[in-house]
């Protein structure tokens, strides 16, 4: 009795071993799929979107808005100057990039229909990377914008000195945003105590 004990003992272990082997050969798969083949497919399906994401993001183009033709990104965000930039050099950054992230471009920065080519350019932050300008102004987005069309950054004045859209022309446009927009007030309050850069 106690063999036969012995022996389904031997037989379950050897199962088990079987299971636990083929579990971790199985396991390591997924392992290699989380940590590595599985990212490599979901980073290459981002590598092979990337491309066209990054274009859009780097492309400047014309919106027309209430407050007239603006410049905006590819995804139709609302690009800001700041006035604290007396130079196409960007003077934002830590803090201030983070709730005003500047437009960066890896590349040439694209101009879409309405935008001077000539206008166009890049200037070296720190850190080595690019951010694209306009008429030498470094461009910037809006935390405080949550989607395509908002302009609640428009007159706000954060990080010692004002932002503002720009016209077609790349000038600054002053115009305050329509009452129908809340945002900037509120926005601002919340954020103009980050601190002014």
């Amino acid at each position: 009795m106690r063999s036969r004990i012995t022996a389904a003992g031997a037989v379950a272990a050897a199962g088990l071993i079987a299971t636990t082997i083929s579990g971790c050969s199985s396991t390591d798969g997924s392992k290699s799929q989380v940590n590595g083949a599985g990212s490599t497919p979901s980073s290459s399906t981002t590598a092979s979107s990337s491309p066209s994401a990054a274009s859009a993001l780097r492309t400047v183009m014309v919106k027309k808005t209430p407050l007239g033709k603006i410049l905006v990104n590819g995804k139709g965000r609302t690009l800001y100057l700041f006035e604290a930039d007396k130079t196409s050099k960007s003077t934002c950054s830590g803090a201030c990039a983070k709730a005003w992230p500047p437009l960066l471009a890896k590349n040439t920065p694209t101009a879409g229909t309405g935008v001077q080519t000539k206008l166009l350019s890049t200037s070296v932050r720190s850190g080595g990377v690019k951010g694209v300008t306009y008429k030498g102004h470094p461009l910037y987005t809006f935390l405080g914008d949550h989607k395509a069309g908002d302009i609640n950054g428009q007159g706000l004045t954060q990080f010692g000195a004002k932002w503002y859209v720009l016209n077609p022309e790349g000038k600054k446009i002053v115009a305050a945003p329509p009452k129908s927009s809340s945002s900037p007030s509120s926005s601002s309050s919340s954020s103009s105590s980050g601190g002014g850069y």
